[in-house]
């Protein structure tokens, strides 16, 4: 009983990361402009595609739901649906304010073990930054993020915060390829680090916040890389 429940939960696993993967594919083919917006995405199709079962496609179709990249419509299926700019702004706004909330509530809660979890993440950052690779980055980047929002010691605010991280996850993976991002990325972590060794709250909710916030011309850039679809259309 225990050997077979291990070998479902190996393969529930599997399944898990066989949608992650699908899911980032996906995720590619609509900024690449493969998939357009407003397309409808067929299960079918996609399975066939990646030579998979409906199963992993369905969930990855899902996952891409939660960051507004893909609309289900009742009856008729999914459908591509890139956000506009000025969406796209307030979300990084909201998600820049929540980031720091977190930490300066984190200034005055977090634990000494927690700031060498921080820094024990922030290593595993470095070393994606050396080999230059996004994906690794970005994944440790998550495990980072989210230490800060549950020493935050307010578990509300780590949920709206986890919440809205996955909504934007395309679109911040999609803001690490930009030249000289992991590097830039990699030294505000070490600062939102410092200024929470300090107890710092001001210092390091700004830094938190400059962090998230897109601006000028990283704003730019990632609608630039949003609208190569519909310039492949025209």
């Amino acid at each position: 009983m225990y050997c077979a429940r291990r070998v479902e939960c190996y393969f529930v696993r599997m399944e898990q990361k066989r949608s992650d993967v699908i899911a980032n594919q996906i995720e590619e083919l609509i900024f690449d402009g493969t998939f357009r917006d407003g397309e409808h995405l067929d299960e079918m199709q996609l399975a066939d595609r990646f030579s998979v079962s409906r199963t992993p496609v369905r969930e990855a179709l899902l996952r891409l739901a939660q960051s507004g990249l893909i609309e289900h419509l009742p009856r008729r299926g999914a459908f591509v649906r890139q956000p506009g700019p000025i969406e796209l702004m307030e979300m990084f706004e909201v998600m820049a304010e929540l980031e720091a909330s977190a930490a300066r509530l984190a200034a005055n809660r977090i634990s000494d073990h927690a700031i060498g979890e921080l820094k024990e993440a922030n290593q595993r950052c470095n070393a994606a930054v050396e080999e230059q690779n996004t994906e690794k980055y970005y994944g440790e980047n998550e495990q980072f993020h989210a230490i800060l929002y549950r020493e935050s010691g307010n578990s509300f605010l780590e949920k709206e915060c986890l919440r809205l991280q996955r909504c934007l996850q395309p679109f911040r993976r999609t803001q690490l390829r930009l030249r000289g991002r992991l590097k830039q990325s990699m030294r505000e972590h070490e600062l939102i680090v410092s200024a929470l060794e300090d107890g710092d709250e001001i210092q390091a909710a700004n830094a938190s916040r400059g962090h998230v916030a897109v601006q000028g011309e990283n704003f730019h850039h990632l609608m630039a890389s949003l609208k190569t679809a519909l310039k492949r259309v025209g």
